[in-house]
């Protein structure tokens, strides 16, 4: 049987991705239908919270996808530092910040072309940012990028006020 006939496995991503991959390698997904009905566009795991680093990675592969980025838009918190532009492969690549903290990047590609991305935490386990980015990518998936992140247990949610302590008093003990 010739090498030809051989019939093809996909490869797919171990267990331990996150800490395997390459430095300047990104860990992206995207949604593969036309039509643009969801609210996120895909999915993005960092390996940390240095935009410099991390960054050029992902805009080699959306180039290679969507073709030439101008602009990022990121959440400045989230972040260890925000420059205003990156060259990256020759090119200036802009990079608008935001203090939204809404979990996303936001892609631009032309003057009214965006795409946006589920940023998943870096500290998050590969199960956790498997079904994050799973979610993300889902057809029709309306969900917002922080309800994706705190349904698959990569942020914690909002604290939620305690209630008063009952003491038991008037209806008697239960």
């Amino acid at each position: 049987m010739a090498d030809s006939d051989t019939p093809r496995v996909p490869k797919l991503l171990p267990d331990a991705a996150h800490q395997a991959v390459r430095p300047g390698t990104a860990l992206l997904r995207l949604v593969t239908v036309h039509t643009r009905e969801q609210v996120l566009d895909g999915a993005w795991w960092p390996r940390s919270r240095d935009i410099g680093a991390e960054l050029p990675g992902l805009i080699a592969a959306l180039t290679a996808h969507l073709g030439p980025v101008l602009r990022v838009g990121l959440d400045t918190a989230a972040w260890e530092e925000l420059p205003t532009r990156l060259v990256i492969d020759d090119r200036v690549v802009h990079i608008d910040s935001f203090p939204v903290g809404d979990d996303t990047v936001l892609i631009t590609r032309g003057d009214q072309d965006h795409f946006s991305l589920l940023v998943v935490p870096p500290h998050a386990t590969p199960e956790a940012a498997r079904a994050a980015m799973a979610r993300a990518i889902e057809a029709g998936n309306v969900t917002q990028a922080e309800q994706i992140l705190i349904d698959t247990g990569t942020r914690r949610a909002h604290p939620v006020l305690a209630e008063e302590p009952q003491t038991g008093g008037e209806g008697g003990e239960r």
